[in-house]
C-alpha cells in the first residue's frame, strides 16, 4: 500500500535569505531572532515570497504528494506563531530550559494568552496559489509553547496550556476555512517532559483539535539532531496518543513502544 508523502518540518532556508552559520551556532530561537534575515525589513516579505516558491518547487520536482510552505518565513518552528500571541512579553524576555538542558530566552507569560490575529492564514493562501496540489499547514502546539515560556501569571501550567490550546484551535479553525487540506500540530515537548504531558497535555491538545473539521497530524520527535546527541531507543510518551482525537501522527524511527492504536494513526 503506497501512503501520500510530505514534509514534516521546515525546509531549509537559502543562505541568502537567512545566516545559515548565526543560527547554527545558537539554540532555536524561542523570540523572535531577526537579526538572523539578511535581507533589510523592507524587503523581506518579497525575499521569504521567492525562497518559499522555491521550496514549493522542490517538493513538487522531489514528487511530493501534499505540499507545504516549507516554513520558511518562520526562525523556528515555534516562535512565529508563540510570538504573536497576546498576553506575551517578547520585548523583556523570561528564560526556561530547552530539551538540550540550557537555558534559552523565552516569551514571558504576563497575561491571559489569546490570539490576536490568525498568524498563518495569508502563508496558507500564498502556498494554495504557487501548487496545485493538496497543501499541509503546520502550528505549534500548546504543551510545547507552554514549555518554552515562563509563566509569570497563571496559577497552574494546567492553565496557561489550556489557554494556549484555545489559540491554537482557532488558528486550525481558520486554517481549514481557508482551504488547508491537513494541519499539522508539533507537539515535541511531549517526549521531552512525559510527566507534564500526562498531566496536561493530552488534554490540552484534544481542546486544540476540539470541533475542527478537517484532518489533522500530530508530530513528536527527539529534537534536533544537531543539539540533542543522546537519544532514548523509544517514546517516554507515545502509547497516550491513542486517547488523542488527531488523526494522524508522525515520529522518528525509534519506536520501541508502539502499539497498535498509535500505529492505526501513523498509517494515517
Amino acid at each position: 500500500m503506497l501512503f501520500p508523502t510530505t514534509l514534516v518540518g521546515s525546509y531549509p532556508q537559502p543562505e541568502w535569505l537567512i545566516d545559515r552559520k548565526k543560527l547554527a551556532g545558537r539554540f532555536p530561537p524561542r523570540v523572535r531572532a531577526r537579526e538572523l534575515w539578511r535581507v533589510e525589513q523592507s524587503f523581506l516579505q518579497e525575499a521569504q515570497d521567492d525562497a518559499t516558491v522555491l521550496a514549493i518547487r522542490a517538493q513538487e520536482e522531489a514528487g511530493l504528494d501534499i505540499i507545504t510552505d516549507g516554513e520558511i518565513r518562520r526562525e523556528s518552528y515555534s516562535n512565529r506563531f508563540a510570538t504573536a500571541l497576546e498576553g506575551v512579553d517578547i520585548d523583556n524576555p523570561g528564560s526556561a530550559l530547552d530539551r538540550s538542558g540550557h537555558p534559552n530566552p523565552v516569551p514571558r507569560i504576563v497575561g491571559k494568552i489569546r490570539r490576536k490575529h490568525p498568524v498563518e492564514v495569508q502563508d496558507l493562501l500564498f502556498l494554495k496559489k504557487n501548487t496545485n496540489k493538496r497543501v499541509k499547514m503546520t502550528v505549534p502546539g500548546p504543551f510545547t509553547m507552554l514549555q518554552q515560556a515562563q509563566n509569570d501569571f497563571y496559577k497552574s501550567e494546567e492553565e496557561a496550556a489550556m489557554d494556549y490550546a484555545v489559540a491554537v484551535n482557532a488558528e486550525i479553525k481558520d486554517l481549514f476555512a481557508a482551504g488547508a487540506d491537513i494541519v499539522q500540530n508539533d507537539e515535541p515537548y511531549m517526549q521531552a517532559r512525559p510527566e507534564k504531558a500526562r498531566q496536561y497535555g493530552l488534554k490540552a491538545l484534544n481542546r486544540a483539535l476540539e470541533k475542527v473539521s478537517g484532518v489533522t497530524a500530530v508530530h513528536i520527535c527527539f529534537g534536533y539532531a544537531a543539539i540533542i546527541h543522546q537519544r532514548p531507543s523509544g517514546y517516554s510518551f507515545l502509547p497516550e496518543f491513542a486517547g488523542c482525537s488527531c488523526q494522524q501522527m508522525s515520529i522518528e524511527t525509534a519506536q520501541s513502544n508502539l502499539n497498535t492504536a498509535v500505529l492505526e494513526k501513523l498509517a494515517g
